[in-house]
């Protein structure tokens, strides 16, 4: 950090982890990452920023003139791997380029350098369910991330849920940690009449359709999300279709078993990933989001279906009423009898649904990425205090 003379401005030098910014593949975090970034580094020209990728980066990700890249490798895919690349190859870059702060929006941090450390840990879902996980990746989050939260100098989640779960589990100051809502993409808005129409004839023949977006993942209760679906079509009259939109990837073999074993299995689409403009046409097309996960830090796509002006069914439980309030339905996602009613009441009501997307338009207005780029800026500032 250099101060300048007779000046109240000073220079720091913020090494960033980018390594989820992967063209065509963000995810979650991957999303959070771009855009806080994006925001952080044209607000704040006075900076340098390092984006540290752990393979070929594209021009896209590099926003502003105060950005330098560095590319280290390996890829960084295997535990095994998390660790030479934390362990080792970040304290170098660290040191090289003379670092004020390592931020790193995944959450994982290195236990072998003395450079103040900000991590964003969206949620540890992993402490609760370290079955949904292969073996060794649950031993790695579980040994490692309590490390990280205690040596991190400031920690930013994505809600009061997790803040607490965090603070609880891993025995950290409850003020350390900072609250930084997830944002809303902006392509998110509602579509025309003649838009759902041409969504809904490529993907559910013509038909309304239910929708859920996310990865497949054991926590994100798929299974339970098709059972609930078989039997809400048992009495649907209108021919509603399921659309699963998403990747694979942790133990999905239970999910495709469920799926084998569906009486209505052909009334279910798997889209797998979209780009993003193809998904805010899916998502205008919808007849509701169904998201029902048993565990979330914040979830992303029940805002990005308000923002769409679609209604949403989502589960009780974790940080989810926090980002849902009252404008959403809510379901016990260990209760499929729950989640099919809900699906009944949603599929059986226009009136419940233009309720429900009247409360959604006002409630996520409560969620912005200007404003987590803002709470995200004031937390590097706090770490470097």
């Amino acid at each position: 950090m250099y101060i300048y003379p007779n000046l109240n401005l000073y220079f720091m030098v913020i090494a960033v982890n980018t390594r989820l910014l992967l063209k065509g593949k963000l995810e979650g975090i991957g999303w959070f990452t771009l855009e806080t970034l994006k925001r952080m580094t044209v607000n704040h020209p006075e900076h340098q920023f390092i984006f540290i990728f752990d393979r070929p980066y594209h021009s896209d990700y590099i926003f502003s003139e105060n950005i330098t890249p560095v590319v280290i490798g390996p890829p960084t895919r295997h535990p095994f791997l998390w660790y030479l690349w934390f362990e080792f190859r970040i304290p170098k870059v660290l040191k090289k380029h003379s670092a004020d702060l390592f931020l790193s929006p995944d959450g994982y941090l290195s236990l072998r350098t003395k450079v103040p450390q900000l991590a964003v840990i969206h949620d540890i879902n992993f402490v609760h369910r370290p079955a949904d996980l292969p073996w060794l990746k649950a031993k790695y989050y579980n040994y490692y991330f309590k490390k990280f939260a205690q040596v991190a100098k400031r920690i930013a989640t994505v809600s009061y849920y997790s803040k607490e779960d965090i603070t609880r589990s891993f025995k950290v100051d409850y003020e350390k940690i900072d609250v930084v809502y997830d944002g809303i993409n902006q392509v998110f808005v509602p579509t025309s009449e003649a838009e759902q129409k041409s969504i809904r004839e490529k993907y559910s023949g013509g038909n309304p359709y239910f929708l859920f977006v996310g990865a497949l993942h054991p926590r994100k209760n798929i299974c339970g999300l098709l059972n609930a679906f078989d039997a809400f079509k048992s009495v649907d009259t209108n021919n509603v279709k399921l659309l699963i939109v998403g990747g694979e990837m942790h133990k999905t073999g239970e999910i495709l078993e469920t799926y084998e074993n569906m009486r209505f299995k052909n009334e279910v689409v798997f889209t797998g990933r979209v780009l993003t403009s193809e998904l805010h046409q899916i998502f205008g097309g919808a007849l509701a989001l169904t998201f029902v996960p048993y565990f979330e830090g914040f979830g992303i796509p029940i805002v990005e279906a308000m923002s769409a002006g679609v209604p949403v069914i989502c589960s009780n439980t974790t940080s989810i009423p926090e980002v849902g309030g009252s404008a959403v339905l809510y379901a016990d996602p260990c209760k499929i009898e729950q989640i099919t009613e809900a699906m009944i009441k949603m599929a059986g009501s226009k009136e419940l649904r233009d309720e429900l997307v009247d409360k959604g338009m006002v409630q996520k207005n409560k969620f912005s990425w200007d404003e987590t780029a803002r709470l995200l800026w004031m937390s590097v500032e706090r770490a470097l205090q």
